[in-house]
C-alpha cells in the first residue's frame, strides 16, 4: 500500500463544466421580489449546514428523530456542560480533597467517646470551602490553567450562539424554501433533499452565478476542502507516513495533526484561500511559486511554535477527557480498547471524491464485521495458548476470592481484596479477547474479498496474499485498534509539533505547487 498512488491530472479551466445554462450568468432579480435566500454568499458553509442538519436529524431512535433542531441545541449544550465539568471537577480533585482521610493515614473522630467505633463518611475527606479557596488561590500555575480555560470557554459559547443562530436559519430553510416539516425530515434522503434544493434554485435564486444548479455544485461545495485533503493524502503529499526503528511502516494521523493541516491550508489566518472558497490569486500563478513556499514555510513554522507552546495545556486536557471517557468503559467492557475502529488515516484514504460523512460513515461500517473477523484470522496460536492459562490461574482466584465473600463479607474489608477481584476480572476479560471461537472457520481470501465490496480499495499485491502478515499490517493501517487510536490521540500534543516543523516545512514547496496544478475555476462552484 505504501507503493499506491493515485495518478491525478489537471483539468484545464473550462465553461464546459457547467451544466447548460449554467455559464458565467448574473441573474437579476427586482428587489421586492428577493427571497431571504437570494443570492446567500457563502454557499460552501450553507450546503455544509443542510447536510448537517439532515445526517444529525436521523438518530438510531425513531422516537427522537421528530425533534433534530432540539436535539442538536442539547447536544451543544452539554458539551459546554463537559467542559466545564472537566474543569471544575479537576480542581475540586487537586485543592478540595483531603486524601490523607481518604485513604486512612488520618484518624476522624465524630464522638466525644474516643473507645467509640470510628466510621469515617465520603464528606469527611472534603476540605471546608475557606480552605479550598485558599488552596486555589495560592496555586498559580492552577489559577492560570483556570484563566485560559475559563477564554477558551467564553470563546466556545460565542461560537455555540452564532451555530444555533445559523442552525435555525437552516431550520428556517427546511420549513419555508424546502416545504419539509421537521416532523418528517428524517425520512427523506439525502438525494431527495437536494433534488429539491436544485429545484428552489429557479425561484430563489440561491446562486446567482448560475441559472441552474446541479447535485454536482452542491458536492462540490460541501466537499471542497475535503476533496483536497483526499488527493493530499493519496498522493503522499502530507507528511503522516513514517519509518520507524522497530515499528517499520507507520501511519501517524491525528485529530489534533488535521485540525492542523486544515488550518494552515484552508481557513487559518494567511492561509491559501479567500472567502473560505477561493484559493487566492497569487497561488495560481507559477511566477512567484518560490516566494509563496517560503512564506508557507514560515507560517508553518509559527504553527508549530504555537502548538510547542500550547502543548502543555492541550496533552492535560486530553489524558483528562480521555480518562473520564474511558474509564468507565474499560471497567464496564474491558475488551473494548481490544476492539478495532477504521482509523482517521483510513477514513481519509478509503474516502471517493465527493463523497459526504454519512455515505462514508455507512459503506465502512458495512465493511467492519468482515474487517474484524479478517484481523482475527491473525491472532497467535501461542498468544491463545497464553491467554488461556493466565485466564485459568486468574480465574481460580477469583473463584476462591468470591466464595469467601459470600461466606463472610466481611472479606472485602480486607485491604486490596476488592481491588484485587477488580483487577482479576479485567486481566480474564482482556484474555478472552485473545481467546477466538473454536467454532469459526476462516478464510482470510474469501473475507478480504468481501471487505473489497464495501471499501473499493485494494492493491494489487493483496490480492492472493490476504493470508501473509505483510498484508495484514498494511491493514491493520485501516483499521487500528481503539486502543491505539487512544494513544496515537494523547501523544498527538507532543508529536504534531515535531511533525509540522521538521516533516511539513520541507514540503511547501510542493504544496504549493499541488494547489496550483490541481485547481480549476468553475462558474458558480
Amino acid at each position: 500500500m505504501a507503493h499506491f498512488e493515485t495518478q491525478y491530472q489537471r483539468l484545464e479551466s473550462s465553461s464546459t463544466e457547467s451544466p447548460p445554462g449554467g455559464g458565467d450568468l448574473l441573474v437579476h432579480v427586482p428587489e421586492g421580489a428577493k427571497s431571504p435566500w437570494h443570492h446567500i454568499e457563502n454557499l460552501d458553509l450553507f450546503f455544509s449546514r443542510i447536510s448537517f442538519r439532515r445526517a444529525g436529524c436521523t438518530p438510531p431512535s425513531p422516537g427522537l428523530s421528530k425533534n433534530g433542531f432540539t436535539c442538536m441545541l442539547i447536544g451543544e449544550i452539554f458539551e459546554l456542560m463537559q467542559f466545564i465539568f472537566v474543569v471544575a471537577f479537576t480542581t475540586f480533585l487537586i485543592s478540595c480533597v483531603d486524601y490523607d482521610i481518604l485513604f486512612a493515614n488520618k484518624a476522624v473522630n465524630h464522638s466525644q467517646h474516643p473507645s467509640e467505633p470510628i466510621k469515617v463518611t465520603l464528606p469527611d475527606a472534603f476540605l471546608p470551602p475557606n480552605v479550598c479557596s485558599a488552596r486555589i488561590q495560592a496555586n498559580s500555575f492552577l489559577i492560570c490553567i483556570l484563566v485560559i480555560a475559563g477564554v477558551f470557554w467564553i470563546h466556545r459559547l460565542v461560537k455555540f450562539i452564532y451555530n444555533i443562530c445559523c442552525y435555525w436559519e437552516i431550520h428556517s430553510f427546511y420549513i419555508n424554501a424546502l416545504k419539509i416539516p421537521m416532523s418528517t425530515l428524517p425520512y427523506y434522503t439525502w438525494q431527495e433533499v437536494q433534488a429539491r434544493i436544485v429545484q428552489i434554485q429557479k425561484e430563489h435564486q440561491i446562486c446567482i452565478h448560475k441559472k441552474e444548479l446541479t447535485e454536482l455544485d452542491i458536492y462540490h461545495r460541501i466537499l471542497r476542502f475535503k476533496n483536497y485533503m483526499v488527493a493530499m493524502v493519496n498522493k503522499s503529499l502530507l507528511p503522516i507516513r513514517f519509518r520507524l526503528p522497530l515499528l517499520g511502516d507507520t501511519v501517524f494521523y491525528t485529530r489534533g495533526l488535521k485540525y492542523n493541516f486544515e488550518l494552515i491550508f484552508f481557513w487559518g489566518p494567511g492561509s491559501l484561500f479567500e472567502n473560505e472558497w477561493s484559493l487566492k490569486a497569487e497561488y495560481k500563478r507559477a511566477g512567484n511559486r518560490l516566494e509563496l513556499a517560503e512564506k508557507l514555510s514560515t507560517r508553518i513554522l509559527l504553527i508549530g511554535i504555537a502548538n510547542f507552546l500550547l502543548c502543555p495545556l492541550i496533552l492535560i486536557w486530553q489524558i483528562l477527557y480521555a480518562f473520564f471517557s474511558y474509564t468507565e468503559i474499560l471497567k464496564r467492557e474491558p475488551g473494548s480498547l481490544g476492539a478495532r475502529c477504521w482509523s482517521l488515516y483510513g477514513r481519509c484514504y478509503l474516502r471517493h471524491f465527493n463523497e459526504l460523512d454519512h455515505e462514508l460513515h455507512s459503506r465502512l461500517s458495512k465493511g467492519y464485521k468482515p474487517a474484524s473477523k479478517y484481523m482475527n484470522c491473525f491472532i497467535s496460536p501461542l498468544l491463545t495458548i497464553v491467554a488461556k492459562n493466565v485466564a485459568f490461574f486468574a480465574g481460580s482466584i477469583l473463584a476462591v476470592l468470591i466464595a469467601l465473600t459470600i461466606y463472610d463479607e466481611d472479606v472485602l474489608a480486607v485491604e486490596h481484596v476488592l481491588t484485587t477481584v477488580t483487577l482479576l476480572g479485567v486481566g480474564i476479560t482482556v484474555c478472552r479477547s485473545f481467546i477466538p471461537d473454536q467454532h469459526l472457520v476462516f478464510c482470510p481470501e474469501q473475507l478480504l474479498r468481501v471487505i473489497l465490496a464495501h471499501i473499493h480499495y485494494m492493491p494489487d499485491h493483496w490480492q492472493g496474499n490476504a493470508h501473509r502478515y505483510e498484508t495484514r499490517d498494511e491493514f491493520a493501517q485501516l483499521f487500528q485498534y481503539k486502543a491505539v487510536f487512544i494513544l496515537e490521540e494523547l501523544l498527538s500534543p507532543i508529536i504534531t509539533p515535531l511533525i509540522l516543523i521538521i516533516c511539513l516545512r520541507p514540503k511547501s514547496l510542493d504544496i504549493v505547487d499541488f494547489f496550483r496544478n490541481f485547481t480549476v475555476e468553475v462558474v458558480g462552484v
